[in-house]
């Protein structure tokens, strides 16, 4: 990573209570707080993901978990965040391109699936995500299926 920004990646169990006590509070401010959303944030995917962290002199700024999907044909990704101050730097497309890396380490070449907030359709687009599905609501917020090739 360039500049003062640092990458870890780690299984659940490889964390420390601090990352992960840091990761669940970001999480519920952006998909709970933030987007007015009330669902159960932390869920039995967290057992089995790799959390894909960037850090800024230790502080949390941008987050995504990557697990396996529900169809075993494909892997996934989501929970993909910005720390609200670090929004506009330009972190969300340097963390959605190390997390499709880390993909590819350790899942090869597979397919990625993953559902996405329909207003960010066009930037996931960048990465080669194609549409699959017709917009949906989930929690209450449009999304769409987009798999990557």
């Amino acid at each position: 990573m360039a500049d003062d920004l640092t990458l870890s990646i780690k299984t659940t169990a490889e964390m420390t209570s601090t990352e992960l006590w840091e990761v669940f509070q970001e999480r519920v401010k952006v998909f709970v707080v933030e987007q007015n959303c009330p669902y159960q944030e932390v869920d039995e995917k967290d057992q089995n993901a790799r959390h894909v962290m960037i850090k800024r002199n230790s502080r949390l700024v941008a987050y995504a978990r990557i697990v396996p999907h529900d169809d075993p044909n494909y892997i996934s990704f989501g929970r993909v965040l910005v720390v609200k101050e670090f929004r506009g730097q330009h972190l969300a497309q340097r963390l959605v391109q190390v997390t499709l890396d880390e993909i590819k380490r350790v899942a090869g070449i597979r397919p990625v699936k993953i559902a996405a907030q329909s207003y960010l359709q066009n930037f996931y687009a960048q990465f080669g995500f194609k549409p699959v599905s017709d917009v949906y609501l989930e929690d209450n917020i449009p999304h769409l299926d987009m798999v990557l090739e």
